[in-house]
């Protein structure tokens, strides 16, 4: 169920004032660095539902600390994230001369070039639902290095929140001239302006009043895309429940090796790629990294799964260790148990820890069914944000695919295609193709758009160049409910592999 912010600050206003302490104006202001940890994760419960508050970040410039003692309220009563907008240059009292045309305030808000830098950046913006922002009025309009933090991130599909504090001025046109500069996806909801007298619960009222949604892990939705927002070469993404977002489309490494390896996953990258599914046991792990270090592509941009093996399930936290030096990327988005074996849930645990120490990003399983997993839930802590098991028409698994996105789990299909030795049957069926047909499309992107209707993530191999280009190119055309019914019939129950 959504969560409104009245159920959470229904009890806040009993809270003392004392977070809010305003303390001496003009007081050094502490540093609230950006959040560095993981995303709220959800957890397992007895029924399968799991509950989590939306991912809020408080980001605020103060120049005087008046606007950070109203950011930390918002934080503190919202218990969000928070974090200052710092100039690389610290302001000092002259700087601050609002009477002087020749002071540097005075400067950057009539000069767009003469704007300030910004110290520091938000860790993981994308995890974000909800920003109140808060700043300063100056001469009737925010400090411009809002402006500069505005245009540093990608706001679409989120909701900004807009405070300022002002000796007298109101927030004016300010929050519609901050707004003009984000996405048009982002919503804006109306700002407020506050005093330096402002207390705790008139913060704590306005923000009740606002009724904003929170987005909880209950919420998410797993078992449909958004694919109308797709584009050839740029899938669209889902809402893990760990709160970081995963392209609906990628490219499987299996079989792929040494230079073949680097030049498939380049390739991809230069397709609109950015989804890269690699494994211990596919032995390319360091190509993959190197790949992706060499693409030219931003990090953030990529999402890159790796898996660990059974025979590595008794050194688990060492396995992730050397995960993460043959990768050499920094972090690892997600990482799954490849299928079940001993000692399983010691290793998902250690994952846990890894998620915890910053090393992984989101956890899951590999070739998990539901007799597996009514078995392995009970034991751990952190619900899985995915399963990766093989899926295609010839074998659809249609009694795992619900019972995985009645958890909150984004299902993934391994061999879309139906796997080496048995992808020429597959892409020469004839229902298939006579869909095909009637798209202008081949055989393989009618079954890649098919899995994606169904709700699952694909990620087929290949290293032919058009192929992997064909196989990102699957959101200007969609199957109709007939189509999507004529191509369930061909289940067949038929396993190409024996996980």
């Amino acid at each position: 169920m959504k969560q409104i912010l009245s159920l959470i600050l229904s009890f806040t206003l009993f809270f003392p004032l004392a977070a809010c302490d305003t303390g001496e104006s003009g007081s050094k202001i502490q540093y609230a660095a950006p959040s560095r940890q993981a995303p709220e994760i959800s957890t397992p419960s007895e029924d399968g539902s799991d509950s989590g508050d939306a991912n809020i970040l408080v980001a605020y410039f103060s120049a005087t600390g008046n606007t950070r003692v109203l950011a930390e309220c918002a934080a503190d009563v919202l218990n969000a994230d928070l974090y200052e907008i710092q100039a690389q240059t610290p302001y000092t009292s002259e700087d601050l001369n609002y009477n002087d045309s020749s002071s540097r305030t005075s400067k950057e808000q009539n000069d767009p070039s003469a704007r300030p830098e910004i110290s520091g950046q938000v860790e993981n913006m994308e995890k974000y639902d909800i920003v109140i922002l808060g700043y300063p009025i100056w001469w009737g309009q925010a400090s411009k290095i809002v402006s500069t933090f505005l245009e540093s991130y990608d706001f679409s599909g989120k909701t900004i929140v807009p405070f300022c504090t002002s000796g007298s001025s109101g927030i004016g046109s300010s929050d519609k001239n901050l707004s003009e500069l984000c996405s048009e996806s982002a919503s804006w909801k109306e700002g407020k302006r506050f005093s330096s007298d402002t207390s705790r619960e008139d913060v704590a009222e306005w923000l009740n009043s606002l009724e904003l949604v929170l987005k909880t892990s209950s919420d998410i939705s797993v078992s449909s895309f958004d694919l109308d927002n797709g584009e050839n070469g740029k899938a669209p993404a889902v809402l893990l429940n760990s709160g970081y977002r995963m392209p609906v489309a990628g490219i499987g490494t299996y079989s792929l090796l040494d230079d073949t390896c680097v030049e498939s996953v380049v390739s991809a990258l230069k397709s609109g790629v950015r989804l890269i599914d690699t494994a211990y046991m596919y032995h390319n792990e360091a190509e993959v990294g190197k790949a992706v270090r060499e693409s030219g592509v931003p990090r953030e941009e990529i999402f890159v799964t790796t898996k660990l093996y059974p025979s590595q399930f008794d050194r688990a936290a060492e396995a992730i260790d050397e995960a993460m030096e043959k990768l050499n990327l920094g972090y690892i988005d997600l990482m799954l148990l490849h299928h079940p074996g001993k000692g399983d849930v010691d290793a998902y645990k250690a994952m846990e820890q890894a998620v915890k120490d910053g090393k992984i990003r989101s956890i899951g399983l590999s070739n998990w069914y539901i007799e597996e997993m009514e078995e392995f839930l009970p034991q751990i802590t952190v619900m899985p944000a995915l399963v990766q098991n093989e899926i295609h028409p010839y074998y659809q698994e249609n009694d795992v695919i619900p019972y995985m996105h009645e958890k909150g789990i984004v299902m993934e299909g391994w061999y879309p295609l139906g796997g080496r030795g048995y992808t020429h049957e597959l892409l020469n069926d004839e229902t298939i193709v006579a869909i095909a047909q009637l798209h202008g499309k081949s055989a393989a992107q009618v079954i890649l758009r098919w899995n994606l209707q169904k709700g699952v993530v694909v990620i087929p191999g290949s290293s032919n160049p058009d192929h992997i280009s064909e196989n990102i190119s699957l959101f200007d055309f969609k199957l109709t409910e007939d189509e999507m019914e004529r191509i369930n019939s061909l289940d067949r129950g038929e396993k190409h592999d024996w996980y």
